[in-house]
């Protein structure tokens, strides 16, 4: 069964952008505000946006995902793809397959469950999502003991896999045994880099990765657009320059939370009105609204 997307070949021409959900002062989610997002990081150049963590579909009640799916095709727009989300439990990914029939989705990334998992027991149930969506999946990794490079290998092969979200936060990004094996097994244009600007160098220079996901640049488009152009001309101290600019907002995402911080910040400089988050997760404290605010101002004002 061979579904992959053509997914890389728009790595090339676009970051990947991974906004938040925005929802309505009663807690559902509201189309309007949605498109004002999307609108935003498309004028910025950006045509690749994925729903994931960012937009907490972890928490997603089921009754939700149907509309959230048929939001998100009413506002794709032209040549940009959305790429929603699934799982991330065995039985969320079987419910959720049985309503991506419905839709036209090329790919959905399928969210990562961690504790109760094995490698195998992970590429088992890929491999059963993509027979009943019958869509090829984003892997996302975000734990070395999440599945195995040999696992990955071979839903490769097999044709299951548009891409790898690589999502493993280390000290020295460029000391990654893990991903140097799994760049060994599968070919690197499949995979991006999934932590932002921050590692997004190292990764595409040092092990060839095809590109990277931004959160922050869904306040600042342009500049994740034109980090990603520096890179693929070796430009890099532009680069080590562009990458600079994210780093106040990126560290208040470190330290605070990078789902809720990237919220706020939406919110705070008038892109949209968020609204308030799904438990189990909740809004930033007040305390650190006004340092949220300046940052993503001071982000949203600087140029290349």
């Amino acid at each position: 069964m061979t579904l992959v997307s053509s997914l890389p070949s728009q790595l090339d021409q676009s970051v990947i952008a991974v906004p938040p959900l925005a929802r309505d002062v009663h807690g559902a989610i509201d189309q309007r505000e949605n498109e004002k997002i999307v609108r935003f990081i498309e004028a910025g150049g950006i045509s690749l946006l994925l729903y994931g963590g960012n937009a907490n579909i972890y928490h997603l009640p089921m009754k939700e995902y149907e509309p959230l799916l048929g939001m998100l095709t009413e506002i794709q727009n032209g040549s940009t793809r959305i790429i929603p989300s699934a799982g991330p439990t065995f039985g969320l990914l079987m419910d959720h397959a049985t309503i991506l029939r419905q839709f036209s989705f090329p790919t959905v990334m399928v969210l990562p469950q961690h504790g109760v998992t094995t490698s195998a027991g992970v590429a088992t149930g890929i491999r059963r999502f993509v027979e009943m969506s019958a869509v090829s999946v984003m892997l996302y990794i975000k734990q070395d003991d999440y599945i195995d490079p040999g696992d990955v290998a071979k839903l490769t092969r097999d044709g299951l896999l548009s891409a790898i979200k690589y999502a493993t936060v280390r000290d020295d990004p460029e000391s990654d045994s893990y991903l140097r094996q799994v760049v060994d097994l599968v070919d690197p244009s499949l995979i991006v880099s999934g932590i932002g600007e921050q590692p997004a160098i190292i990764h595409m220079r040092e092990f060839g990765l095809a590109g990277f996901t931004t959160g922050c640049g869904c306040l600042a488009p342009r500049l994740s657009q034109a980090l990603l152009q520096a890179i693929r001309r070796n430009e890099w101290d532009q680069a080590e320059r562009i990458q600079q600019i994210f780093m106040p907002l990126e560290a208040l995402r470190n330290t605070l939370s990078p789902i809720r911080v990237l919220h706020e910040a939406v919110q705070s400089v008038g892109i949209a009105t968020t609204g308030p988050l799904l438990p189990l997760l909740n809004n930033i404290e007040e305390c650190h609204t006004e340092e949220i605010a300046e940052a993503s101002r001071d982000l949203v004002g600087r140029s290349v």
